[in-house]
């Protein structure tokens, strides 16, 4: 919970608190008795952080709440305000969030000219001694790293190559080339331990560099009743910006213009948000579904595995390597949801063709509608492919075993 400050008019502050900016609980900085206890302050810093939804929000909330719960580690968070350009700080989870302002927006990617010198503040006043940097997008985690001095850094890249490839990103691709070949090798160079979250992330092939994939919450993110008597529901999550066209959110919408004809009951459930949904909905209408899709909007607690487990579908019909993982595969998985991915990017790391859901050329509707059907129509195929994908997670990605793994590369630093 966050606990909101009084004006700061008039406010003493206790002795040894830092400043919240325009609100929230002050940070207690490092103290001689942590030191003497041998209690260590990770800093994790991330362009984003829940209550933004998204798979590097929830992967770097999920290395922290290890750090709260490990003994002698104590974790900072500092990442970005979704608005404005004051910091405010706040408790939340028991973990102090500080969010620093934003001045500008290029696509995803907040920036602010002070963060060099925020962060040095921030850093030091809250005595962390390891920081832990969440990347892909430029700005905040390559400062973290710059300006960690003689603390060890670890820079955990989420993604193979940002180019969009998509028709009028020419710009942007020219500058994101700029910023991988030039920037982030010296970046990569300077952090002391590199984490991969997939074989294609673009950390993957540096010598220093570790795997620790996403995880799932395996007890939350539970199996519903098999596939095959489940309603015909074709589930796609994930974001729907414009900026993140690279999702491939219309070529599902063809897909399932197809797959309507020969499926009567069938209907798709797209949950997100984004500045793209209105296109989305407005594509749905000129191919004639517009009232077999549905839009959700983001949903969060218990309403995100109940969409899943109730789903006979879910599909990441991503089209470039920009996909390095895919969360809500992994997440449809543990629900015993089939699902269909893209063959790019991670994806192929993610899902076994034929044995725990089905691959698709990318950006190929015809195929991808080939595959939901094939999952709709023939029951013991999906659910095979579903009960298959809970073992996989349960095996491979339970964020338990995961971030022990975190736990322990902290405190070998």
């Amino acid at each position: 919970m966050r606990r909101a400050l009084p004006p700061r008019r008039g406010r003493r502050r206790a002795r040894g608190a830092l400043p919240g900016g325009i609100g929230g609980t002050p940070v207690r900085p490092v103290e001689p008795r942590d030191q003497a206890q041998g209690v260590r302050i990770v800093a994790v810093v991330a362009p984003y952080y829940p209550p933004k939804v998204g798979g590097v929000e929830n992967y770097a909330a999920r290395i922290a709440r290890a750090v709260a719960d490990a003994p002698g580690l104590r974790p900072v968070v500092i990442t970005t305000r979704l608005s404005g350009r004051r910091t405010s700080v706040s408790v939340e989870d028991g973990v102090h969030i500080i969010r620093l302002g934003a001045w500008l927006r290029l696509s995803n990617t907040p920036l602010s000219p002070l963060w060099p010198l925020q962060l040095r503040y921030w850093l030091r006043r809250t005595g962390a001694q390891v920081v832990n940097a969440h990347a892909p997008v430029p700005g905040l985690a390559d400062l973290a790293v710059a300006v960690s001095g003689s603390r060890p850094a670890v820079l955990t890249y989420h993604a193979g190559s940002m180019h969009k490839g998509e028709p009028g990103s020419g710009l942007a691709d020219r500058l994101i080339d700029v910023y991988e070949r030039r920037v982030l090798p010296r970046v990569f160079r300077r952090a002391r331990v590199l984490v991969a979250v997939s074989p294609v992330s673009l950390a993957a092939a540096h010598p220093h560099a570790v795997e620790i994939t996403p995880g799932v919450d395996i007890e939350r993110f539970t199996p519903g009743e098999p596939a095959s008597r489940r309603p015909r529901t074709v589930l796609y999550v994930g974001r729907m910006d414009r900026s993140s066209a690279w999702k491939g959110v219309d070529a599902l919408l063809r897909a399932f213009a197809e797959l309507a004809d020969d499926v009567a009951d069938a209907r798709l459930l797209l949950v997100g948000g984004g500045d793209a949904v209105p296109d989305h909905l407005r594509l749905a209408a000129e191919l004639g579904i517009a009232d077999r899709v549905e839009a959700t909007g983001e949903l969060t607690g218990e309403a995100l595995p109940d969409v899943m487990r109730t789903a006979a579908v879910a599909v990441l019909p991503s089209r470039t390597e920009a996909e390095s993982f895919g969360m809500v595969l992994v997440e449809a998985m543990a629900c015993g949801t089939p699902v269909v991915g893209s063959a790019v990017g991670g994806i192929p790391h993610v899902v076994l063709d034929g044995e725990t859901g089905l691959l698709v050329p990318p950006g190929d509707p015809g195929a991808l509608a080939a595959a939901c059907r094939k999952l709709l129509a023939e029951g013991e195929l999906a659910d095979r492919l579903g009960a298959a994908g809970r073992r996989q997670a349960e095996r491979r990605f339970a964020w338990n075993g995961l971030m022990e793994r975190y736990v322990d590369l902290f405190r070998a630093l």
